[in-house]
């Protein structure tokens, strides 16, 4: 087989893209036909396409190999130091001692706020009620006021002989449920007056049971003196009886002129409602200084 005749060959280099393959024109021998070997032709064009792609992949590789270089700088320079560390993986630091974006928040346990005290447990008897106690603590002030109508306080009594303040059926109901004080106040609106009796005693139970026995005819005594003329001797008067934590509370309201109480008369029974309202009021706020006072402790 003979090849054409040409100009000087190129240098051809296979790492050099610029360079040129020299163009190898196969003819065939023979007869002296001029048309060109197909068959050699391929053969020339698939070496070709074989050389381009080991090029390619030659490239890749070397790409590859530069970018896994420069990660493995990256890595050495994080750790501060200028060698790769030899420890075996498993003396890496455990997933619980490696800090997480969690860290950072706090965590608090559930919590609720305590009950508020019961002021009624501090007045429900004599072991929790110490606070100091007297008419005038009970009932301070020279008047009291409800809703638009204004009662004047008059006298006040004390006594630890609470069958000597009380009369009919009262004084036997006090005594077999053991009282130990008897507490007097009269205010006035006008000619009508009323005295509020609290009786004390130990427990809230006793208290209870004074209630229960005390009837129709139990009734505390008037308190007069002091500018306030004596009511409820002799006449018709309107009396209450309640409890409330170890204290029973009694009113007997009239009229300080010696006027009977009737159905009609409202003022009466009015006054008595008020004071028995105010006396439960003060009852309890004493229970609830006390309650303030122990958890502010």
């Amino acid at each position: 087989m003979s090849f054409g005749q040409g100009g000087p060959q190129s240098q051809w280099d296979p790492w050099k893209p610029q360079s040129q393959q020299p163009q190898q024109q196969p003819w065939k021998s023979g007869d002296g036909d001029n048309s060109p070997d197909w068959a050699a032709l391929a053969e020339a064009s698939e070496a070709r396409a074989k050389r381009r792609r080991l090029l390619f992949i030659g490239g890749g590789a070397l790409a590859t190999v530069a970018i896994a270089g420069a990660v493995a700088v990256a890595v050495v320079s994080a750790n501060g130091s200028g060698q790769a560390s030899d420890s075996p993986s498993s003396q890496l630091p455990a997933t619980a001692d490696i800090p997480s974006a969690t860290d950072a928040t706090p965590s608090f346990a559930p919590t609720s706020a305590p009950p508020p005290l019961d002021p009624k447990d501090f007045i429900a008897g004599a072991k929790k009620d110490k606070a100091p106690l007297s008419p005038d603590l009970l009932f301070s002030g020279t008047q009291l006021t409800m809703g638009e109508t204004v009662y004047k306080k008059g006298p006040t009594a004390d006594t630890r002989t609470c069958g000597s303040a009380a009369q009919k059926t009262l004084p036997k109901v006090l005594a077999d449920n053991d009282c130990t004080r008897l507490m007097r106040v009269t205010y006035t609106m006008g000619d009508t007056a009323v005295t509020v009796g609290v009786a004390v005693f130990d427990t809230e139970a006793k208290a209870l049971a004074a209630k229960r026995q005390a009837d129709k005819k139990s009734i505390v005594r008037s308190l007069s003196g002091g500018g306030v003329k004596s009511f409820c001797t002799g006449a018709v008067c309107r009396s209450t009886t309640n409890s409330y934590g170890r204290y029973a509370y009694f009113t007997l309201a009239g009229f300080t002129n010696g006027k009977d109480v009737t159905e009609k008369t409202t003022e009466v029974f009015r006054a008595g409602d008020d004071l028995a309202e105010f006396t439960f009021r003060q009852i309890h706020r004493r229970g609830e200084a006390q309650a303030s006072a122990a958890a502010a402790g």
